[in-house]
C-alpha cells in the first residue's frame, strides 16, 4: 500500500502560493481595491445616506478612508463576542485623521477643531499613533470633512485598513539639540511617493512605520512593523538602524534589529522593500497570522535582510550599531530647550482626551506664546513648539484651565487608555472615564509617596491592545467577570512589569500576567495604590517597579 504526501497547505503569500483568495477578507479586497470606496462617497453614500452602502464597503473598505462605524450605544459588553458587526455598528462612524510624525500647524489645528465641533459633536482623542480620532461622523458630511482636511494639508488616507498606516515620527524632529538626525525628509519621501499607491494598498493587513532620529527612542520602535532608529556609523555618519517585525495584541512580539545601517538616502527605498515583503511573502490564509511578526518569527532576521537586499534593495546594506540606550523620557513632558533657544513645552491632557473646543483654544495659546506649531505624541500627549521664554508663563496659565499641564502627576503623566466600550465594536469594558478617575483617586491616596520614575498604567477594552498593555509597568486587559449578584461587571486581566528601552531598562519586555487576578473597574485605584505602596516598601535602592514587579512573590502583587 503506497502513501501520497500531503501537499503543504497555502499560508496565501502571493510570491509562493499566487494571489487566489482563501478568505473573504482577501476577496473583497481582490474584488475591488480598497481606495476605490472613496469615489462611492462622494457620489452615491454621502447622498443617498447610510442605507446605501454596501456591506463590504461598510465593514470593510471604508476603512482605507480612516472609517470604522462605531458601536451601537445600547449594545453592553456581554454580548461583544455574540454579536455581528452589523448588529453592533451604530450609523455613525469613528474617523481617523491621518497626521504622519504627528505634527500640525496651528492653523491645521483650528481646522481639526472646526470639523470636531461641526461634524463630531465636539469629539477628538489624541491616540497612540499620533492621529486626531473623530466619532458621531455621518456620512452625509464625510465629503465636506475631506475638503476642510485636504485644503488644509491633511488627509485620513489609508489612516486604517490593509494599509501603511500613519507613520509614528519624533515629536521632536529638527527641533531637539541632542537630536542624531532629523527624520522628517525621510517620513515626507515616503507620504509622498508611497501613501495611496494602489500597489501598496492591499497588504495582509495593517503595517505600521516608525521614524526617529531622537536619543530618547520616542516612537516606541520595538513594536511596529519597521522602524529606523537614529545612530551614528562611524564611518558613515548619522542614519538608521533597522528594526522589523514588532507587534503587540493578543500574540505579542518585540521587533528585532536586522543589524543593517540605512542612510537617510536610502530609507524610503528600504521602507518600500520591507512592505514590499509583506505584501508579496506575508501570510493572508488566517487574519490572525496575517501580521509581518509571524514572517519574521519563521525567517529569522538574517534571512529577511537577505531577502530584502537580494530581492528588493539590490544591493548590501552596511553592518551599524544599535541604538544607545535613553538616559531620559520619551514623551517630552515638561519645559525643554530647543537648539535654537526657544522652548518646546510637552504637555498632558487626561487619556488622550481633548474636543474641539480644547483644540480651538490651544491654537490660540500656542500662537499667543509665540508658536504656530504644535505636534502629538505616540504617548497621547502634545508639544507646543517654538515658544518664546518670555511668553512661557502665559502659555502654561493659558492652557491649564483647558486640562492640560506640563507638569502633571505621575500617573497621570504615565496613563493611557484605548476607546474602550464608549465607541469601539471590540470591546468589553470602559476604558477612558475608568482611568481618568482612577488618576484623580491616586492623585489624593499617593500623595506621601515619592516616585523617583512614574508607573505607567495603560488600559485596554480588550486584548488587542491598543493601549499596549504588555509594554506597561501596569496593563489592564479588558473583561467582563460576575459580581457577588450575578451581574456583569467591568474588570481587567493584570499584566506587570512590561516596559520598553529607556533609562529604567536596556532592553524592551512584555509584561507579566499574575495568575487568576482580576481587578474590578471599582476595585482599580485601590489595587493599584496598594501594589505601588508593595513597590515602595520592597524595592531595592534605584530599582524600577518592573524589575521588582518580575521578581516579587505572586501574593505581594494582588
Amino acid at each position: 500500500m503506497t502513501s501520497t504526501a500531503r501537499a503543504p497547505r497555502s499560508n496565501g503569500q502571493w510570491a509562493v502560493d499566487g494571489s487566489t483568495p482563501l478568505n473573504h477578507n482577501e476577496e473583497f479586497k481582490a474584488e475591488d481595491n480598497g481606495l476605490n470606496v472613496r469615489q462611492r462617497v462622494l457620489d452615491t453614500y454621502s447622498r443617498e445616506g447610510f442605507d446605501s452602502i454596501s456591506a463590504d464597503d461598510l465593514h470593510g473598505r471604508l476603512r482605507w478612508w480612516g472609517l470604522y462605524t462605531q458601536r451601537r450605544q445600547d449594545i453592553d459588553g456581554s454580548r461583544t463576542g455574540t454579536l455581528g458587526p452589523d448588529e453592533l455598528s451604530d450609523r455613525y462612524f469613528m474617523m481617523r485623521v491621518r497626521l504622519d510624525g504627528g505634527a500640525v500647524t496651528t492653523d491645521q489645528l483650528r481646522t481639526l477643531a472646526s470639523i470636531s465641533t461641526d461634524y463630531a459633536r465636539n469629539t477628538a482623542d489624541i491616540s497612540d499613533r499620533q492621529n486626531i480620532q473623530y466619532h458621531w461622523i455621518e456620512i452625509e458630511k464625510v465629503p465636506e470633512i475631506w475638503a476642510r482636511l485636504e485644503a488644509a494639508g491633511m488627509q485620513t488616507t489609508e489612516a486604517c485598513g490593509d494599509t501603511p498606516r500613519v507613520i509614528l515620527g519624533s515629536p521632536v524632529a529638527g527641533i531637539a539639540a541632542d537630536e542624531v538626525i532629523d527624520p522628517t525628509p525621510v517620513i515626507a519621501e515616503i507620504v509622498e511617493r508611497f501613501i495611496g499607491d494602489p500597489e501598496l494598498s492591499n497588504l495582509p493587513r495593517k503595517f505600521k512605520s516608525a521614524i526617529t532620529g531622537h536619543p530618547s527612542l520616542d516612537v516606541v520602535h520595538e513594536i511596529n512593523d519597521i522602524s529606523f532608529v537614529g545612530v551614528v556609523h562611524p564611518e558613515l555618519g548619522p542614519g538608521y538602524d533597522l528594526w522589523v517585525g514588532g507587534g503587540l495584541s493578543v500574540s505579542p512580539r518585540l521587533a528585532e534589529r536586522l543589524g543593517a545601517f540605512v542612510t537617510a538616502a536610502q530609507a524610503a527605498e528600504v521602507w518600500h522593500g520591507v512592505i514590499g515583503i509583506f505584501r508579496d511573502y506575508g501570510y493572508r490564509r488566517l487574519r490572525n497570522k496575517a501580521r509581518l511578526k509571524f514572517l519574521l518569527a519563521d525567517w529569522g532576521p538574517e534571512r529577511f535582510r537577505d531577502v530584502l537586499e537580494s530581492e528588493y534593495l539590490g544591493y548590501r546594506l552596511a553592518d551599524g550599531p544599535a541604538p544607545v540606550i535613553p538616559e531620559e523620557p520619551g514623551d517630552h513632558v515638561g519645559v525643554h530647550t530647543q537648539k535654537d533657544g526657544r522652548l518646546y513645552v510637552g504637555l498632558a491632557p487626561t487619556v488622550g482626551r481633548v474636543s474641539g473646543e480644547i483644540l480651538a483654544a490651544l491654537a490660540d495659546a500656542a500662537e499667543a506664546a509665540g508658536s504656530g506649531r504644535v505636534r502629538f505624541t505616540p504617548h497621547q500627549k502634545l508639544l507646543v513648539l517654538d515658544v518664546d521664554p518670555a511668553r512661557l508663563d502665559d502659555l502654561l496659565a493659558a492652557v491649564e484651565p483647558l486640562g492640560l499641564t506640563a507638569h502633571p502627576s505621575p500617573f497621570r503623566r504615565s496613563t493611557m487608555a484605548c476607546t474602550g466600550i464608549e465607541y469601539c465594536k471590540l470591546a468589553f469594558v470602559e476604558t477612558k472615564a475608568t482611568a481618568a478617575h482612577t488618576i484623580s483617586q491616586l492623585e489624593a491616596r499617593l500623595v506621601d509617596v515619592d516616585l523617583e520614575r512614574p508607573i505607567s498604567l495603560h488600559l485596554n477594552g480588550c486584548p488587542n491592545s491598543c493601549a499596549r498593555i504588555q509594554v506597561a509597568d501596569i496593563g489592564l486587559k479588558g473583561q467582563l467577570m460576575k459580581s457577588a449578584d450575578g451581574a456583569d461587571e467591568f474588570a481587567y486581566q493584570v499584566h506587570l512589569g512590561g516596559g520598553l528601552a529607556s533609562a529604567d531598562r536596556e532592553d524592551a519586555g512584555l509584561g507579566r500576567t499574575v495568575r487568576g487576578l482580576k481587578v474590578t473597574a471599582a476595585e482599580l485605584p485601590d489595587y493599584v495604590e496598594r501594589v505601588t505602596r508593595s513597590f515602595v516598601a520592597g524595592r531595592e535602592p534605584g530599582e524600577s517597579f518592573a524589575a521588582w514587579s518580575h521578581r516579587a512573590e505572586e501574593e505581594v502583587l494582588r
